[in-house]
């Protein structure tokens, strides 16, 4: 038997491994505790133990920043609180951001590497259970490594996420390749809401697009920005409320 059929054996195997182990005990599932989001996701929740991509939307997709805060607020409601390993190429995180987002900068174990060695290092992480779960800071996410990621998640229970930056148009134009994500979310800072009766900027908002979801319905949304318990709220209360006649006058 050729090398090439026997690790073709291996990885089948292993996916064939995987799959027992999912009919066995039912993957679980992350609530964002807002109905109409949990209900276009299969399960009513994030499934857990598997992989999914978070990318800003527009200008947002370069710094990531937007994405990121989403991001934090899924960890901040991952229980028991396990530590986080984070894997980036620029150490640029800002923790008085995350920690806004409910995300304790403390849980936080940062791998700053090179970019082409940071899905490598979301792997091998992967491997420790004793991780709630690994994010990796990533301009491209290939089908191939997508699969691996994945496959390690399902076997340690561990959640990944690819964080996507784009620093290139080229990078940029990569973001609809296809890969194995169970789900691949888009964020982007709206405009923020007056207050009634109050000039000034509301509660930030973001507008979040579900773009895809294996087994789900892609879906949008306009939320209240995540906030310090990891929570994100639909914005239709701030949208709905009557606007005052002359919202400027009081600045006068």
């Amino acid at each position: 038997m050729s090398a090439g059929r026997r690790e073709g054996l291996a990885a089948l195997r292993h996916r064939l491994e995987a799959l027992e182990r999912e009919g066995r005990h039912p993957r679980a599932i992350l609530p964002f505790g807002v109905p109409a989001i949990d209900a276009a996701l299969p399960g009513g929740g994030l499934a857990l133990g598997a992989l999914h991509e978070v990318a800003g939307d527009g200008g947002d997709g370069e710094d990531g920043a937007i994405a990121a805060a989403f991001l934090a607020g899924i960890l901040a409601r991952l229980l028991p609180p396990r530590p986080v390993l984070w894997c980036l190429p620029a150490a640029d995180l800002h923790g008085p951001g995350l920690a806004a987002c409910g995300l304790a900068p403390e849980r936080l174990i940062l791998a700053q590497t090179r970019e082409d060695q940071v899905l490598w290092a979301m792997e091998e992480g992967l491997r420790s259970p004793a991780l709630a779960a690994v994010v990796g800071e990533v301009e491209a996410l290939p089908a191939a490594a997508s699969r691996r990621l994945q496959l390690a998640a399902e076997a340690s229970g561990v959640t990944a996420f690819a964080l996507r930056r784009w620093h290139r148009a080229e990078g940029a134009a990569m973001r609809s390749a296809p890969n194995t994500a169970l789900t691949r979310w888009r964020v982007k800072a709206l405009p923020g809401a007056l207050w009634a009766g109050e000039p000034g900027v509301g509660r930030p908002l973001w507008r979040i697009d579900l773009w895809r979801c294996r087994g789900g319905v892609p879906a949008s949304w306009e939320v209240e920005a995540s906030n310090a318990t990891g929570h994100v709220a639909l914005a239709a209360a701030l949208a709905d409320r009557p606007a005052p006649a002359n919202p400027w006058a009081a600045a006068g």
